[in-house]
């Protein structure tokens, strides 16, 4: 088997990315069994879909589906669905009018797609190694094992796959602890198999959205004080929120972004995603204190849409 040290692969990675017109990936047949769902969609409420406006249409759309592995589950003219195992995951949708954001606005820092199994995230990451995929770090969150990189528009991705819930630490406080270590990432790539990548896999979801917000405390009362979720880490200007004692399923920082102000109609990047709740109970509670708190929110068809304060949209959903 090849031999690749961290950095041999991203030395490799730094090649650079397939080309946008490369054909997709084979998808796994939709007849295969599906997993048992991941720990993070079990919980009363979970990050199902996030929705991006792009520039440049057919090349970001070729990139999620050769480099991640996604098809094509509905398209029009101005934009498509991309999913795996015919669950939709990502909406792509362009404009006459898209102006490219600045690194320090407010939006998306990174979508994170969960891999059923570390087997699978091995899998991905023989696939990106032998397809020259560029990567911009790997780290080992005590949680999980995380690799990232971003699409040809430069918004942010997480490749992830988590340990087993029992095998978490959390503090007298009923927060977790996670950290940012070296991942070993040859090991993960020794470990995976060696058939052919077939996509990505049946059960594959959007584990969490990670965000660029203007003011952590501002975050902290929206996310937590409002929308009920649990703040379960805190870090030098970064809050990562949850249910169900997920290690989270929003995250917000201002590493980038101190200050910025709400998104403008056209800006790139982050247009909305989805929170959708398991629980009734929990969302008729979120409705309420969006009500307490006087913020707005249209509903339409069983869904509920808002913009948390710096303009990038919400969907509440059961």
């Amino acid at each position: 088997m090849t031999q690749l040290d961290r950095r041999g692969f991203l030395s490799l990675a730094a090649a650079g990315a397939v080309a946008a017109g490369a054909s997709p990936a084979l998808s796994r047949t939709e007849t295969e069994t599906m997993p048992n769902p991941s720990y993070a969609l079990t919980r009363p409420a979970y990050v199902g879909h996030s929705h991006l406006v792009v520039a440049d249409l057919p090349t970001v759309s070729a990139y999620y589906r050769t480099m991640l592995g996604m098809s094509v589950l509905d398209k029009s003219m101005s934009g498509e669905v991309l999913g795996a195992a015919g669950v939709p995951l990502l909406t792509l949708t362009t404009r006459g009018d898209v102006r490219a954001a600045l690194r320090n606005a407010a939006g998306l820092f990174h979508t994170a797609f969960l891999m059923p199994d570390r087997t699978e995230l091995a899998r991905w990451l023989r696939h990106a190694a032998h397809n020259n995929v560029t990567l911009d770090g790997a780290s080992d969150h005590l949680v999980s094992e995380a690799i990232y990189l971003s699409d040809p528009e430069g918004n942010g991705i997480e490749i992830y796959a988590d340990r087993p819930h029992e095998a978490w630490n959390f503090r007298p406080d009923g927060t977790v602890e996670m950290d940012t270590r070296r991942l070993d990432l040859q090991a993960l790539y020794d470990s995976a198999p060696t058939n052919a990548w077939e996509g990505m896999a049946p059960g594959s979801a959007i584990g969490h959205i990670h965000l660029q917000v203007g003011d952590i405390p501002q975050a902290n009362a929206f996310y937590r004080d409002v929308l009920g979720l649990k703040m379960m880490a805190n870090y030098p200007g970064a809050s990562f929120f949850a249910t169900g004692d997920y290690h989270h399923h929003v995250a917000a920082n201002i590493w980038n972004s101190r200050g910025a102000q709400a998104r403008s109609d056209g800006m790139s990047g982050l247009s909305d995603y989805t929170l959708h709740f398991n629980d009734a109970a929990a969302l008729k509670a979120a409705l309420a204190n969006l009500d307490a708190h006087a913020i707005k929110a249209t509903a339409e068809n069983g869904v509920w849409s808002l913009k948390d304060p710096w303009g990038i949209g919400l969907r509440l959903t059961a």
